[in-house]
């Protein structure tokens, strides 16, 4: 069965982007960047992977589909990039956002739980999460398992990485790694 996956960066209190959607914040190291780029291709945007020496038609290796927020969706839009991961299957999870001029890219108004629990169902690779937190919320009962990238920095404001109601549910850690930059990546499971 498919596995519904986390993968995010955050702050030391919690917050995946800034109030205005920045991430700009986060220190960057290139031993990490090589080492999660290698270990996960499938989630560098397609039009960025030249940028990192990566091939654009890189296989994916554990995930064959994003689901995304309209707050996560919207930086590559206003760019002008409509599929920004044109070698996954893309959903957009949004009942504000009316419509999306892409093929490659389908827009969920609702039920982002029916969804996931459909495509769990489906033959194929593992679901990213790829954000935001309210999206995150809404699905907590989904995820499988976090890949938490946690940053040495305290934002003091913005987007949580997961909003919602009161839901306390346990993960187990089953891996740690930390780079030069004092940030950590940890790995969680569905206790």
């Amino acid at each position: 069965m498919r596995k519904l996956v986390y993968y995010v960066g955050v702050s030391l209190d919690g917050y995946i982007a800034g109030p205005g959607g920045e991430y700009d914040f986060y220190p960057l190291d290139a031993e990490m960047g090589a080492r999660t780029n290698a270990e996960y291709p499938e989630f560098v945007p397609t039009h960025l992977r030249g940028h990192v020496g990566m091939a654009v038609d890189q296989p994916n290796r554990r995930c064959d589909t994003v689901l995304m927020g309209r707050g996560t969706y919207e930086p590559a839009l206003s760019a002008g990039v409509t599929s920004p991961y044109s070698h996954m299957k893309q959903y957009v999870v949004s009942g504000t956002l009316g419509r999306i001029d892409d093929p490659n890219v389908e827009l969920v108004e609702s039920d982002p739980l029916g969804l996931v629990r459909g495509l769990k169902k489906e033959q194929g690779r593992d679901i990213w999460l790829c954000g935001g937190g309210v999206l995150a919320g809404q699905l907590l009962t989904e995820i499988d398992e976090l890949i938490i990238k946690s940053y040495p920095v305290v934002a003091g404001s913005g987007i949580s990485a997961f909003s919602g109601t009161f839901d306390p549910t346990l993960f187990t850690p089953t891996g740690r790694e930390q780079f030069g930059n004092g940030a950590q990546v940890t790995w969680f499971t569905r206790s």
